[in-house]
């Protein structure tokens, strides 16, 4: 059975009650006047199609065992994070407050403005191109959006993106297997 948590508040300090909380050290301050206006879908499996363990909490902290596995080598020296996780079985874990920056999206632009890590929340979900998401992601998901709509309402339905969409080229998450149209059904409920 899946976890199912309830997402459906966030604090004056950017948190959502009721889900894990794992600080990840790679965060800033965002830009002063500015406003929270996209939200961003990836997707990460670490190692890649690996649903086991730990490893992306370790990676969005900086304490992956590069030993563990081949790939980490290539990944070794990268700084990232998300402000969400939403693991296969549901499990919601939020790395950074909403309102300070997370690293997410890296070199993006969004209809002509760079720097999209300066006014998006990044939302990963754990999979991969190859693979589908679970019920359960697109149900927690749903909820997390609606929840951060309400808190940030600039954050409308156009303005839910996926990392493909704002670096198109070089980033194809969260991947052909995402079911956007389940997520839009879903958010007009």
């Amino acid at each position: 059975m899946g976890v199912k948590p309830t997402v459906n508040e966030i604090d004056s300090e950017g948190f959502v009650g009721n889900i894990r909380q794992i600080e990840s050290p790679n965060k800033d301050a965002r830009p002063k006047d500015v406003d929270i206006d996209l939200l961003i879908i990836h997707s990460i499996s670490l190692p890649p199609g690996d649903y086991a363990g730990g490893d992306i909490e370790a990676f969005f902290c900086n304490k992956l065992d590069v030993k563990k596995d081949p790939f980490y080598e290539s990944i070794k020296d990268l700084r990232v994070s998300a402000h969400f996780l939403i693991r296969r079985d549901g499990e919601v874990i939020q790395f950074v407050s909403t309102e300070l920056r997370a690293w997410h999206a890296g070199k993006s632009e969004f209809f002509g403005k760079n720097r999209c890590n300066d006014f998006s929340i990044g939302i990963e979900l754990e999979g991969c191109d190859e693979d589908s998401f679970a019920n359960l992601q697109y149900a927690n998901l749903s909820s997390l959006v609606k929840t951060l709509q309400g808190r940030y309402p600039g954050i409308t339905s156009e303005r839910v993106v996926g990392h493909s969409d704002v670096s198109p080229g070089r980033k194809t998450d969260p991947g052909p297997r995402f079911d956007w149209s389940r997520l839009k059904n879903q958010l007009e409920k």
